[in-house]
């Protein structure tokens, strides 16, 4: 985790000196750190980009989650999920739409679309109360099924039983 905090300091750096190109966009204000807090959705975070633009077809304004990823693997589904949790975080703290945002792969230096759709919306709504039964029953979650993963996992410690 620590690698990761330190290689999204440096990102910040670079992204502070790079336009909204990156993004398709050309014009825009950029926030960086935003931290958010929603009791309805049972959720905090702290957004590492937000872009707010009205460089959109409607011509109207919107908010974009931008979140770094250290990975240099494909941008899963579990990576989209929490960006648009981000996005909907944003838009009840700022009472604008946010319709899409973008992962950005440090190691590549590429950012990714995200729209977020009725589908991915429906999948993070599944997720979030499967995340609020676990907390209100006070159970471990299950381990993943793909236990290469447990070696770069920061919650290892929690489930020694499992390796």
């Amino acid at each position: 985790m620590a690698a990761g905090l330190e290689a999204q300091d440096d990102e910040e750096v670079r992204a502070a000196r790079r336009s909204l190109r990156l993004y398709g966009l050309a014009r825009g204000t950029v926030e960086t750190n935003v931290a958010l807090e929603s009791a309805a959705l049972g959720l905090t975070g702290i957004v590492d980009v937000v872009i707010t633009t009205d460089d959109n077809p409607q011509g109207e304004p919107e908010l974009i989650p931008v979140d770094y990823k250290l990975s240099d693997r494909k941008m899963d589904i579990h990576f989209k999920l929490q960006l648009l949790a981000y996005g909907l975080l944003l838009a009840e703290a700022r009472q604008l739409p946010a319709r899409r945002g973008f992962l950005y792969a440090i190691p590549r230096r590429e950012a990714t679309e995200v729209v977020f759709t009725p589908a991915l919306r429906k999948r993070l709504t599944k997720a979030l109360a499967e995340m609020q039964h676990v907390v209100s029953r006070e159970q471990m979650p299950p381990p993943t099924g793909q236990r290469r993963k447990c070696q770069a996992c920061e919650f290892r410690r929690f489930c020694n039983d499992v390796l």
